[in-house]
């Protein structure tokens, strides 16, 4: 009976998998007790449907937009002072301990976060999102990911480094990617759709569609055919 409910919800949530039946009937009792939990918490802290984990916090949530059953895990950080709508897909989901960061420095107010739908991404995860960060459907993260979408520059001999401001070209990723853990995405970076990088991987550059990418910096591994 619980095991047919859940499998339903599922359904209704948009996933499209099975439940596996050695999964036990506690586990399941566990996980709905946990997300309805965080369905109240979500509520009351943006009211919208939104699963929140315990001793996270949302910053702004007027100007973050929720798709249908986003989950953020706990004790992360969502801040959405932002000049740009912070726009969360569909079924998007941010694991514990991650934070989003839109604006770094007082000096210039951050861009944001657009992240499709079917899109996770693991505990740990770092979002510097004033420069702008794009990231397509369907793009499966591992943990400690982090998203650096400003450089400072530095190349006047005359001043301080930290005096010298910032650029920003902004990260996108395309449809279709799986990203392995501990990997850095660095300013101006651009990945395709349907690519594949490695796991401790230092992405700076651009990257066309179905590429395996890896190395430090990241470069084109083999074509996916």
């Amino acid at each position: 009976m619980i095991k047919s409910l859940f499998q339903k919800l599922l359904e209704k949530s948009g996933k499209e998998y099975k439940l596996d039946p050695n999964i036990p009937s506690k586990l399941i009792y566990i996980t709905l007790i946990k997300r309805f939990t965080m369905l109240s918490r979500g509520f009351l802290k943006t009211g919208k449907p939104v699963f929140i984990g315990t001793k996270t916090k949302i910053l702004n949530s007027k100007n973050i937009s929720f798709g249908k059953s986003i989950t953020i895990e706990k004790h992360s950080i969502i801040d959405g002072f932002a000049y740009q709508k912070i726009i969360l897909g569909d079924c998007v989901k941010i694991g514990s301990f991650s934070n989003l960061n839109t604006t770094s420095h007082f000096s210039k107010y951050g861009k944001g976060l657009k992240m499709g739908n079917n899109s996770a991404i693991g505990d740990f995860a770092h979002f510097g999102a004033a420069g702008g960060i794009e990231i397509g459907d369907d793009v499966i993260m591992g943990s400690y990911i982090s998203f650096h979408s400003e450089n400072h520059n530095f190349n006047d001999t005359t001043k301080l480094i930290r005096e010298q401001g910032v650029t920003s070209k902004g990260i996108k990723l395309g449809n279709n990617i799986w990203v392995g853990a501990k990997v850095t995405f660095l300013d101006g970076c651009i990945v395709g759709d349907n690519c594949v990088v490695a796991a401790g991987a230092v992405v700076n550059g651009i990257f066309p569609s179905n590429v395996v990418i890896g190395g430090v910096p990241a470069k084109i591994l083999k074509q996916i055919e």
